[in-house]
């Protein structure tokens, strides 16, 4: 039987290991009510889902996911139906954007509880350095969004340092984001992914976005 490729070749032995390889439930059990980007970066995340047509200010009613959700989802006006799935059902609970709430470790289990098409966009803010198998969670995103569908992952500086894996660490913004287009492209569900700085450099917490289309 011809192995299946890896699709992680080219990373670095380590690439997606972490300093704390606890389970993820026991770090994120605590209730956690903070924003971890400043005010100028959660603008910029809210400007970034309008200009894509994916919060409540489009013309049609939008589904969108929120992978790696918490209390708050950084759209200046909410979408329709907005699926929060994330690691912390009192957090999660606590959002008031959210009509569908998941609870759902990714690292444990990339696969996302959610039937094929069913969403018309999904999005992922500073989160995406969390997660140890991230192709195979993109290529969930892609199967669970419809065609022509919108993924948007944004990053900042920030992050819990024992979670995040160790080539996000040793690695720089502008790097960070040639790394999200890479594990986008593996995933071979989506067209070319486009990288942007959305913040003004060196004013504040930068935000970067990752955005491409599923096919």
């Amino acid at each position: 039987m011809t192995a299946r490729p890896d699709p992680y070749a080219g990373f670095p032995s380590g690439f997606f290991a972490r300093a704390d390889e606890t389970p993820d439930g026991l770090f994120y059990a605590p209730q956690r009510l903070v924003t971890h980007i400043d005010d100028a970066a959660i603008a910029a995340v809210g400007d970034l889902y309008a200009e894509l047509g994916i919060d409540g200010s489009a013309p049609a009613p939008r589904r969108v996911l929120d992978l790696m959700s918490s209390w708050v989802s950084h759209f200046r006006t909410p979408p329709a139906e907005l699926v929060v799935l994330g690691m912390n059902a009192e957090e999660l609970a606590a959002n008031p954007a959210a009509t569908e709430r998941v609870v759902h470790d990714l690292n444990a289990d990339p696969r996302v509880p959610l039937p094929d098409d069913d969403v018309d966009a999904a999005v992922c803010c500073v989160s995406i350095d969390y997660l140890t198998r991230p192709i195979e969670v993109l290529a969930e995103v892609g199967r669970v969004l419809r065609p022509g569908g919108t993924l948007a992952v944004t990053f900042s500086n920030r992050c819990f340092p024992t979670k995040a894996v160790r080539g996000w660490l040793l690695t720089d913004d502008v790097q960070h984001g040639a790394i999200v287009a890479e594990l986008v492209r593996r995933t071979g569900r989506f067209g070319e992914p486009d990288v942007a700085l959305r913040t003004t450099p060196g004013a504040g917490d930068p935000l970067w976005a990752v955005v491409a289309t599923a096919r």
